[in-house]
């Protein structure tokens, strides 16, 4: 055996190959001394949970058992090699011709080429459970075999506290994991448990009619914050909680359906300007908004659920109320119908009585037309049915030809209804026209056929939009109540006929002109504002009137005529509109 490769061997006995004498008594009381370092080095790293601790302690206490020392530890399978050097631990790559050299040496450990020292030795650190490194030990001499004795000691005592704290970390770490996988299993159990509790509280606010008042109410006592439920169109439908906002700051018509959109294309709730926001929507065309009103951002997981289990209790209550709403609206539609057609009285008392509908008192068609409203006739509808119910007006609610058509008991003053009509529709504008107030049912087909004509008349003179009474027409309904219209027809012919015959020739518009000069009194200020023409260029179309009609616009008799003439061709157009 080469002397170099003679772990444990003197070299004075690898050169005799004789056996070395008996210890002196200072060499016995040295190794005992060596015994009691390794016993105390092997509890410290045996109570150590820590193993860039153990291998420290391993190799700073190298220097006092022998002239050999601690190089590093190589960990092959882990791809890492750990030096200890001025009281710093470093972790890094095993070079690849280390982990080559290590790999050949195996489990029998031996001498390495490696230019760290003259003297570099790889002895093997082995557990029950394998082995799993090496202990790089280095000196300036090949040691002695007592030296050699301890580098084994200490690798080996060295991978057994190594192992032991690793299995010690292993199990912390898997007693953590377990203990936090108990906490989120309790936090899972105790959310099954409150989200059964919120469904169980708005299953049976359902179940009892509480409507949307009580799920907002639920919700504000499970969150602590004030709870707003409102329409697609963002109107208040229910508040719970403490400083109701008066009036109640409701969303831009653009903004609100951006959100009721964006809340459509997600399954989850969002935050919306200082709330937490959920939609309900059974169906489409059927939405309502849920919000806990939450400027802080404070709510937490539980709110949210709380939140979203509210939207789908809204959602059934929302389905609910539709579908019995859609019954009675098709009901009374089906009779709103029928009226307008012609129906006897009996049959109509009958069919009200039935719907709870009181039809024994004198009733009136009103008519409400939204230029621009083409494919949003619902939109219109339920828009004249909130303002209905904001202002206290009851009827039969339905749609004819385009516009929304209304019979009411209710008299007079229709302006306030058609603003409210255009403010929940959020844009656009609304024209409405009621006919006269009629005893019996039967006569609702002539209410209509006025509030038709009311209407009609208003669209042909250009006016702003507004809301006109078949009652207050005047000379107008004067016209439209004639049984025939010829001498009518004549009478305009004489008055304004040279002016109707340049306007389709010239594609001109000098009967519109006379017709709000007649109605502005005369006055050029006036009339040109209505015309939005200039002075000048109503003044030359004025004169090119006269010189058409050859007519004094300023002599009375004249005048009176010219305006009967005016108003008799707005009626001749609205009839035969």
């Amino acid at each position: 055996m080469d002397r170099t490769d003679a772990i444990g061997k003197t070299g004075q006995e690898a050169d005799s190959g004789g056996s070395v004498a008996n210890p002196s008594p200072v060499a016995m009381r040295e190794q005992l001394t060596n015994m009691r370092g390794l016993l105390v080095l092997s509890i410290l790293m045996t109570e150590s949970p820590d193993e860039d601790q153990i291998l420290n302690l391993a190799a700073s206490s190298a220097a006092s058992l022998g002239s050999w020392r601690v190089q590093a530890f190589a960990f092959v399978e882990e791809g890492t090699l750990w030096t200890a050097a001025r009281g710093a631990v470093h972790r890094q790559r095993i070079p690849d011709d280390l982990a080559v050299a290590l790999s050949r040496l195996g489990e029998t450990g031996g001498r390495l080429s490696w230019p760290v020292a003259p003297w570099t030795y790889a002895s093997p650190m082995r557990t029950p459970g394998g082995m799993f490194g090496h202990l790089i030990a280095s000196a300036d001499h090949p040691p002695s075999q007592e030296d050699g004795f301890l580098i084994k000691v200490v690798a080996q005592q060295t991978a057994v506290a190594v192992s032991n704290a690793r299995l010690r970390a292993l199990e912390r770490r898997q007693t953590v994991e377990l203990e936090s996988a108990n906490a989120a299993l309790e936090r899972t159990v105790a959310d099954l448990r409150r989200g059964a509790e919120i469904h169980g509280r708005m299953t049976a606010a359902v179940a009892s009619g509480e409507g949307s008042s009580g799920i907002a109410q639920i919700l504000h006592e499970l969150s602590g914050r004030p709870v707003v439920i409102e329409d697609r169109y963002g109107n208040l439908r229910a508040w719970a909680g403490p400083e109701e906002p008066t009036p109640y700051p409701k969303l831009p018509a653009r903004e609100q359906e951006a959100l009721v959109r964006k809340l459509g294309s997600q399954p989850r709730s969002l935050r919306h300007g200082g709330r937490a926001v959920a939609l309900a929507s059974p169906r489409p065309g059927v939405v309502g908004l849920v919000a806990i009103v939450d400027p802080d951002d404070s709510c937490d997981a539980a709110d949210i659920m709380a939140l979203e289990l509210s939207a789908t209790a809204l959602a059934v209550e929302l389905a609910r109320v539709r579908g019995l709403a859609d019954a009675e609206i098709r009901l009374r539609r089906d009779l709103l119908h029928d009226l307008l057609a012609g129906i006897d009285d009996e049959s109509a008392y009958a069919r009200a009585d039935a719907l709870g509908y009181d039809l024994g008192t004198a009733h009136r068609v009103l008519l409400v037309d939204c230029p621009g409203s083409a494919g949003s006739e619902d939109d219109v509808l339920h828009a004249v049915r909130r303002a209905m119910r904001e202002l206290g007006i009851t009827g039969l609610l339905g749609t004819l030809t385009g516009s929304v058509v209304i019979v009411t008991s209710a008299s007079g003053g229709w302006e306030p209804l058609r603003e409210v009509i255009v403010r929940e529709r959020g844009a656009g504008q609304c024209n409405l026209s009621s006919g006269s107030a009629r005893r019996r049912p039967s006569e609702m087909p002539e209410s209509l056929r006025e509030a038709q004509l009311a209407l009609r008349l208003h669209q042909v003179s250009g006016g702003a939009p507004r809301a006109t009474e078949y009652d207050d027409l005047g000379v107008f309904r004067m016209f439209a109540a004639l049984p025939e219209l010829g001498h009518v027809d004549a009478f305009v012919r004489t008055w304004l006929g040279a002016l109707i015959d340049y306007d389709a020739g010239k594609d001109a518009d000098l009967l519109h002109t006379l017709t709000v000069y007649l109605a502005e009194g005369g006055h050029y200020t006036e009339t040109a504002a209505a015309l939005t023409v200039h002075r000048s260029t109503l003044k030359y179309r004025l004169q090119r009137i006269r010189e058409l009609t050859g007519l004094d616009l300023n002599d009375p008799e004249t005048n009176f005529n010219l305006q009967l003439a005016t108003r008799a061709s707005l009626v001749l157009q609205a009839v035969h509109h």
